[in-house]
């Protein structure tokens, strides 16, 4: 199991995504913790467009993590959204991001937030896993990829 499996819930998957904007983005992830887990929607929004705004957490290859500390938030949460289509994010490589990994820490953030994000990082770096993503069409079977993947 990829650390992100111990994060990522079937129905935090969300596909096909149409979102004009970062800004829409964070606000389509903030009102989606609300309904599913209760966690106000601007708190989260909010959070990860400041983060944002410190620097692009676009990494290339069409995939973002976007992450932030959320200071209500009692546990790291795990969000996989695949946008469509792709959305401008000021990446490196200039092309457009189709996957976000979306990570929410809780507030003071830990070592474990970092070595999510390096994991995390390491993953989507693999041609192997993004291949697999983008193969798999339901949130069930992305789930059991990232619980499933070894690399």
């Amino acid at each position: 199991m990829t650390v992100l499996g111990i994060y990522l819930q079937a129905e935090d998957v969300l596909l096909g995504l149409n979102v004009s904007n970062k800004r829409q983005l964070f606000q389509a992830i903030g009102l989606h913790t609300e309904r599913i887990g209760g966690l106000p929607a601007d708190a989260v929004a909010s959070a990860l467009m400041r983060r944002e705004l410190a620097g692009s957490t676009a990494l290339g290859l069409g995939v973002a993590i976007p992450h932030a500390r959320v200071n209500i938030l009692k546990r790291i949460r795990a969000l996989y959204v695949r946008l469509v289509p792709g959305l401008e994010f000021d990446a490196p490589d200039i092309g457009q991001v189709s996957d976000a990994l979306v990570l929410l820490v809780p507030s003071p953030a830990t070592e474990a937030h970092l070595e999510l994000l390096a994991h995390a990082a390491a993953l989507f770096s693999d041609s192997g896993f993004r291949a697999a993503l983008q193969a798999r069409h339901n949130p069930v079977e992305i789930k059991a990829l990232f619980d499933e993947w070894t690399s």
